[in-house]
């Protein structure tokens, strides 16, 4: 009789789309965010120019970052009169490092 040995899966190579980005690339997408929510605080009573703005951010960070679909949420909710005042870029960049990919995968 002959006794089966158990089989361990591991999880395919998921994490080699996501390119874990440097120090100084996620030091550039804090510092483009922290400017511009500061920034926002003093456009917020001019909405074309908040517009401008939210937009050089997210055309910046999406050139810093790359392709990540949290940017536009952020976009999305700095649109949103009055939301000016909550740094929402600073915790689009944060969300991207903590659960986007960049953030070097946990070996098990």
């Amino acid at each position: 009789m002959e006794i089966d040995k158990p089989i361990i899966l591991t999880p395919p190579e998921t994490t080699a789309f996501f390119k874990r980005h440097s120090r100084a690339r996620i030091a550039i997408a804090f510092g483009v965010a922290a400017v511009s929510d500061l920034l926002s605080i003093w456009v917020t009573f001019a909405p074309p120019l908040q517009w401008v703005l939210d937009l050089v951010t997210a055309i910046i960070l999406f050139l810093v970052l790359g392709r990540r679909w949290a940017l536009l949420p952020g976009l999305i909710a700095e649109a949103i009169p009055g939301m000016g005042i909550f740094p929402v870029w600073l915790l689009v960049v944060l969300s991207i490092i903590l659960y986007d990919g960049i953030k070097k995968p946990a070996k098990t």
